[in-house]
């Protein structure tokens, strides 16, 4: 059985992944209506990867005996700016997360839950990576310079899988 403080704690980590998957949805519209396909789909299956971070997180509770819950999910911001403003903000709301299920994982530990410690390493280390991924572009959009590096980086982006 988990504990209600890590049930609680993990409650509002749903409600934080749900919030960055209505993030992503936002600025795959934003995207898209400017002319960006390949950054518009990149970001809608960023989307759809933060829901399935919620779905796994409520499965979990579940086995554990706990009670999954959605909450109340806030607006999210509908305007972004350049391409590279949008990416800047994916990197610092990743950061964001990351600082979240690093939270989770010392709530996990202090109420001693060895094994919901272990699955929320396996967040912490996919989390690791979207922040890189994340940096990452941002670092090619920073190298762009044009118009054509950027519809290049737009077109790359689109083939993600």
């Amino acid at each position: 059985m988990i504990s209600e403080k890590l049930q609680n704690a993990i409650n509002e980590q749903i409600t934080a992944e749900m919030w960055s998957s209505n993030l992503y949805l936002s600025m795959s519209f934003y995207l898209q209506k400017e002319g960006f396909d390949g950054f518009a789909s990149w970001m809608r299956k960023q989307s759809q990867e933060e829901l399935q971070h919620a779905y796994d997180l409520a499965d979990y509770l579940v086995k554990r005996g706990g009670a999954a819950k959605v909450d109340k999910i806030d607006v999210v911001p509908q305007g972004w700016g350049s391409v590279q403003e949008v990416f800047e903000h994916v990197y610092k709301h990743e950061c964001h997360v990351s600082s979240l299920i690093d939270e989770l994982v010392n709530v996990a530990s202090e109420v001693k839950d060895k094994a919901s410690q272990d699955f929320l390493w396996g967040y912490v280390r996919e989390q690791v990576e979207e922040e890189a991924t994340a940096q990452n572009i941002v670092e090619k959009l920073r190298k762009c310079g044009d118009a054509a590096g950027i519809l290049y980086l737009d077109d790359k982006l689109g083939q993600r899988k």
